[in-house]
């Protein structure tokens, strides 16, 4: 009897750590670089825009942060995943993302980001369209740099750097990020 209380308590553990939002399951743990590293769910929520759903994004790190400078500060691979609940074009994702860049950015990093963004632009304008269901994660580990994939398939090249993937952070996590509630789910932070 003992057991089967031990497994069904395990077993509503691992439960109670996965995430579903607006139907959309997000796994609790996943692993992005070849050295075979866990990272784990901090936080997911929906984007919405009027009122419309657009994707559920998941942060996924190597340990659970509750705060902006924290995951900033974080060493180590991280993605963020966003999960399409309807259909966008490349360049609805590219302005998107370029709009979030600019408002939580100082100008001159900004400026100084311009080939490293140009080199992201491209690789986000040739996916043609983000379709409702696909996954598309930005993905960033210390070895390579920024890499974008679609459905866990790799798109162009990496771009080097971190300053990047720190800027691209701030869109969601920033100072005026393109959701409040969302950076707050991020977060791990309650609603």
């Amino acid at each position: 009897m003992r057991v089967l209380v031990c497994l069904l308590a395990a077993a509503w553990i691992g439960v109670a750590h996965a995430a579903e939002v607006s139907g959309v399951k997000l796994e609790d743990k996943i692993r992005i670089n070849s050295a075979g590293q866990d990272l784990v769910l901090n936080g997911a929520g929906l984007r919405t825009r009027f009122f419309i759903k657009v994707y559920v994004a998941g942060l996924y790190l190597a340990d659970r942060k509750g705060t902006t400078a924290d995951v900033l500060a974080a060493g180590g691979p991280k993605r963020v995943a966003m999960h399409m609940v309807r259909e966008l074009t490349a360049q609805q994702l590219v302005d998107a993302l370029n709009e979030g860049v600019v408002n939580n950015n100082p100008p001159a990093e900004v400026e100084r980001l311009k080939g490293p963004l140009g080199e992201l632009t491209a690789i986000m304008g040739a996916l043609g369209q983000a379709k409702k269901g696909e996954v598309v994660t930005l993905d960033f580990a210390p070895e390579s740099g920024t890499r974008v994939t679609v459905n866990g398939e790799a798109k162009g090249k990496p771009i080097a750097g971190a300053e990047l993937y720190r800027a691209l952070l701030r869109v969601w996590l920033g100072d005026n990020p393109v959701q409040d509630d969302l950076k707050k789910a991020l977060l791990g932070q309650p609603g």
